[in-house]
């Protein structure tokens, strides 16, 4: 029954590694990021998106999928017109991710600075 539940357990924490690892991985390239800031402002459609970016439509769509894969954004199709929403879920798990690795960060840094003020200096 424990081996039960640590299997779960673990199997619980592995696909939530990997959805953030798939977060990490479409926030990592800018154009991705330029189409998240673009429709935190609302929903567009993708040649909304498009038009800021020297590329072709089928290009956009191309991000635009991964950022579907991350679960980072929501498309919707009225006929010929994709219209795409952010999801910000994904991203509050990120948010939280991040702000738990500065905390260790900043206590790592100011325990360094602790020990570099009683440490004398050698000339």
């Amino acid at each position: 029954m424990v081996k039960n539940m640590l299997d779960r357990s673990t199997s619980r924490r592995s696909r939530e590694s990997r959805r953030l690892d798939g977060v990490f991985r479409a926030l990592a390239h800018p154009v991705r990021r330029a189409i998240l800031s673009r429709i935190g402002s609302g929903e567009k459609t993708i040649s909304e998106l498009a038009e800021p970016f020297n590329m072709t439509l089928e290009a956009v769509s191309q991000h635009v999928r991964v950022l579907e894969r991350a679960r980072l954004l929501r498309r919707t199709r009225r006929g010929r017109e994709h219209r795409c929403r952010v999801d910000p879920a994904p991203l509050r798990d990120a948010g939280a991710v991040l702000v738990k690795l500065a905390g260790f960060w900043e206590g790592q840094l100011a325990s360094l600075d602790r020990w570099l003020a009683r440490t004398p200096e050698k000339e």
